[in-house]
C-alpha cells in the first residue's frame, strides 16, 4: 500500500498525527445526499469537529469505510463544515470515483469561505473532472473562477482554452482567455491565442486588435507582424 505524499497531491487530507493515505478502490459507501445517513435536527459544530477527527483517524489506518461514515456524520452534524468535504472528495477521488468526488468539491467550494491553496486545488481539480466528464456547461464558470485564483498557472489555461475550441465551444474558449488576460495583461502569447480564436470565429477586427497586442508585447517577433501583417491585407487596411 503506497502513502499519500501531499506535496504531489492536488487535494489535502488534514489529518490528524500524519498524513493521509490513499484511498483503495474498492471501499463501499454511497455519497452524501439529503435522504441518506443519520439526520440532525440542529447544528452542533462541536459534534462535528469529534466527527472529523475520528476520521482523520481512520483515515491514517487505512480504514476508508470508517473514514467515509465518520466525515458524513461530521456534515451531519454540521452542513456547513467544509473540510470534511474535502476530505470526503480526496478518498473518492484515489477510489477513482469522481462523480462523488465532483459532488464533494462542489460542497467545499460553496462551504468553504477562505481564498487559500486548498480552494485553488479544489478549483483546478473540479474544474479538470467536469471537462474531462463532458459536463462543460457546469466546468466553465469554475473554470473562470479558476483563473485569478492561480494567475501564474499560465499552462491550465491553455488546457482550458483548447477543450472548449477542441469542443466547437469557441465562445467559451475566448471567455477562458479574456479572463486570463484579465489576470496577466502582458502575456503575449494569450492575445495571440485569443486573436486565432477570434479569427475562427470570423471576428476579424477583433482578431487583429489581439494580434498587434501581441506584437506590442514581443516587438522582436516576426511571427507576431507577419500575423499582424497578413491580417490587416485580408481586411485592406
Amino acid at each position: 500500500m503506497k502513502r499519500l505524499n501531499n506535496t504531489l497531491l492536488l487535494l489535502v487530507v488534514l489529518a490528524t498525527g500524519g498524513q493521509g493515505v490513499v484511498a483503495q478502490p474498492g471501499s463501499s459507501s454511497d455519497a452524501i445526499n439529503s435522504n441518506s445517513g443519520p439526520r440532525n435536527t440542529a447544528i452542533d459544530p462541536e459534534l462535528a469537529q469529534k466527527h472529523y477527527r475520528r476520521g482523520n483517524t481512520y483515515s491514517n489506518l487505512e480504514r476508508y469505510d470508517e473514514a467515509i461514515t465518520e466525515y458524513r456524520l461530521s456534515v451531519t452534524a454540521d452542513p456547513n463544515f467544509p473540510d470534511s468535504y474535502r476530505n470526503l472528495a480526496n478518498i473518492y477521488y484515489f477510489q477513482e470515483r469522481y462523480d462523488e468526488t465532483i459532488e464533494m468539491l462542489q460542497r467545499y467550494i460553496e462551504k468553504n469561505p477562505a481564498t487559500d491553496a486548498s480552494l485553488t486545488a479544489s478549483l483546478n481539480t473540479l474544474g479538470e473532472l467536469l471537462r474531462k466528464a463532458d459536463r462543460l456547461d457546469e466546468a466553465l464558470p469554475i473554470d473562470l473562477r479558476a483563473i485569478p485564483q492561480d494567475p501564474d498557472n499560465t499552462s491550465q489555461v491553455f488546457v482550458m482554452g483548447n477543450t472548449y475550441f477542441n469542443a466547437g465551444r469557441i465562445e467559451d474558449a475566448i471567455a477562458i482567455y479574456k479572463k486570463a488576460l484579465e489576470v496577466n495583461p502582458g502575456e503575449a502569447f494569450f492575445h495571440r491565442t485569443l486573436g486565432r480564436m477570434y479569427e475562427d470565429a470570423n471576428q476579424l477586427e477583433e482578431a487583429l486588435s489581439e494580434y498587434r497586442a501581441a506584437s506590442e508585447l514581443d516587438p522582436g517577433s516576426t511571427f507576431y507582424k507577419d500575423l499582424v501583417s497578413s491580417l490587416e491585407q485580408r481586411l485592406g487596411n
